[in-house]
């Protein structure tokens, strides 16, 4: 898609200062520009390669006022924050790219299936029994809808997803590639013949509106009743969560973070990459927990901890001084230990 300087400015509400009838296509980093390509000036600390830049087109404050000769091509756009701006350029020209609508072929649609309008099935696509595709939905290729699955309007889900049967996703979600929705959880009972029984997972997995999970993450579901992740999580690439947890909303979790069966974690929470969280727990609003930490017991309301077990992190970091101090320390008790028997040996 090509589009001109004053298109650009149009979008932005901002300004040319230069060419408004020269093209461009494609998004770059100022450092990288090249013909045809738009970027964008927002850290002073990058100054020095508008000087140089092959990019046509470069987006700047308004209050920009260059301190040598630009190149002699270069048209600018200035507008009131450069950064947001172009943000939003990157948003809209997303929606441009993924603006698809159809059903490719082949596509499989079980009986009693709906689907609503201005939706996108990409080729390979299942979709089970009574299962409900809302308006404006995007599913791409070698995708599994289970049967009884419900799915909000404007929500995208990328290519091989397994969403179970019985799931029930909101409205504008974003589903990255890989994404097993409604598994079984790990349910499993000794016996006497010290092996074990599967206990049936006979509950489903409940994504509220505007919930986004990175690529790969898998969430159960529940024993009895539903895994509940709520309006407004966001969730990183290759995260588990167990049976029966429920996440409040806009809580931010990061990569490989595992969140063991039936913890409930409260709203605006931010957890860091690798956490552990051990099963039936109370996590509260506002707490965050550091990477790689351990967490066994509940946390209230906006504490903020690491380790592994994770403990309060302000006495974290004064543990943390005194390990480092270990090894002198060790040193300088072997040096006691040698002078004491000096005394002895003298006395």
């Amino acid at each position: 898609m090509k589009f001109t300087s004053s298109d650009i400015a149009e979008i932005l509400h901002g300004t040319v200062d230069g060419d408004a009838k020269a093209m461009v296509w494609q998004l770059a980093k100022i450092e990288e520009g090249k013909p045809g390509s738009l970027s964008f000036l927002a850290n002073p600390k990058y100054e020095s390669f508008i000087y140089e830049t092959k990019a046509t087109a470069v987006i700047v404050g308004r209050d920009f006022k260059p301190e040598k000769d630009l190149p002699e091509n270069l048209t600018l756009i200035r507008v009131e924050d450069p950064y947001k701006s172009f943000a939003r350029l990157l948003e809209y020209y997303n929606h441009l790219k993924s603006d698809k609508k159809g059903i490719e072929d082949p596509v499989f649609i079980a009986e009693g299936a709906e689907i609503g309008e201005d939706v996108y099935l990409g080729a390979f696509c299942y979709v089970g029994k009574n299962a409900v595709i809302g308006k404006g939905v995007k599913i791409y290729p070698n995708t599994y809808i289970g049967d009884n699955v419900k799915i909000g309007k404007d929500t995208v889900i990328y290519a091989g997803c397994k969403l179970y049967g019985d799931t029930s996703i909101g409205e504008s979600c974003v589903i990255h590639s890989g994404v097993v929705l409604g598994a079984d959880g790990f349910g499993f009972a000794p016996n006497d013949a010290d092996s074990y029984n599967k206990v049936p997972q006979i509950g489903n997995v409940v994504i509220e509106d505007f919930v986004e999970i990175g690529a790969n993450c898998c969430i159960d579901r529940a024993t009895l009743g539903s895994t509940v992740i709520k309006k407004g999580v966001k969730l990183d690439n290759l995260i588990q969560i167990a049976h029966n947890c429920v996440i409040e909303e806009n809580t931010v979790i990061a990569s490989q973070t595992g969140i063991a069966g039936s913890t409930k974690i409260g709203k605006n929470c931010m957890f860091g990459g690798q956490v552990g969280i051990v099963g039936h727990l109370n996590i509260g609003d506002k707490v965050m927990i550091q990477a790689q930490s351990g967490v066994t017991k509940s946390l209230k309301d906006g504490e903020v901890v690491m380790g592994s077990p994770a403990f309060d992190i302000r006495a974290y970091n004064r543990s943390y001084v005194g390990f480092r101090k270990l090894p002198d320390l060790i040193r300088k008790i072997n040096e006691l230990e040698t002078e004491l028997k000096k005394l002895k040996n003298q006395t």
